[in-house]
């Protein structure tokens, strides 16, 4: 059994990994991050998630870090068009790097033995820090950050995003009950490139 902190968007990703990692009998706190998100109605399903599991769940924000992103509201969400030109533009640059960095803070200072995340294979050719790469070079750093190493996870950086949703449905994992939509609207619009992935994923 190890501690674990998870990085927690509130979506399906995310959400199946901590149930996967509770139900391989590790200790889990969640971590989330408003960043300025325009879909931040991800934090209330992230919250609603943690109090049904009775996980620990810590909110950081970080105003005015990010900006330049279709998710951030600098530009448009692209919407049909799920090219991977097209959904560069919903990179938010280096956003991983800064919330493991956050994490990795906030594990040691909580003495948890590492940090987790929901890259998968789906991200690899859209974002670079979903990359295997990324993935390795950040997990060094994360041995060499601190005279206390935190180990740093990411269980679906070679699975698909049907993978997962397959993943969830074994681990009872409700998809309404978590949201993915890059807009801010009070339903998921159906149309962005997150919607659009989602919903391929759990046919």
């Amino acid at each position: 059994m190890k501690k674990i902190l998870v990085i927690f968007s509130g979506g399906l990703d995310s959400t199946t990994l901590l149930y996967k990692l509770m139900s391989d009998g590790h200790l889990v706190a969640a971590i989330s991050f408003d960043y300025g998100q325009r879909h931040n109605k991800e934090l209330e399903y992230a919250g609603r998630t943690c109090a049904q599991l009775d996980v620990e769940h810590t909110v950081v924000n970080l105003p005015g870090v990010f900006s330049g992103s279709a998710l951030t509201g600098d530009v448009d969400v692209p919407l049909r068009d799920y090219s991977v030109e097209t959904m560069k533009k919903t990179v938010v640059p280096n956003r991983n790097m800064t919330m493991i960095s956050v994490a990795i803070s906030y594990a040691i200072s909580k003495n948890y033995d590492a940090v987790a995340y929901g890259a998968h294979a789906g991200d690899h050719e859209v974002y670079p820090d979903c990359r295997p790469a990324f993935f390795e070079a950040i997990r060094r750093v994360a041995g060499l950050c601190d005279w206390t190493p935190v180990e740093v996870l990411a269980p679906f950086i070679d699975m698909s995003k049907r993978d997962i949703a397959q993943l969830s449905r074994a681990l009872g994992v409700d998809p309404d009950s978590t949201w993915s939509c890059y807009q801010g609207g009070e339903e998921p619009c159906g149309q962005c490139g997150a919607c659009r992935s989602r919903q391929e994923a759990l046919k």
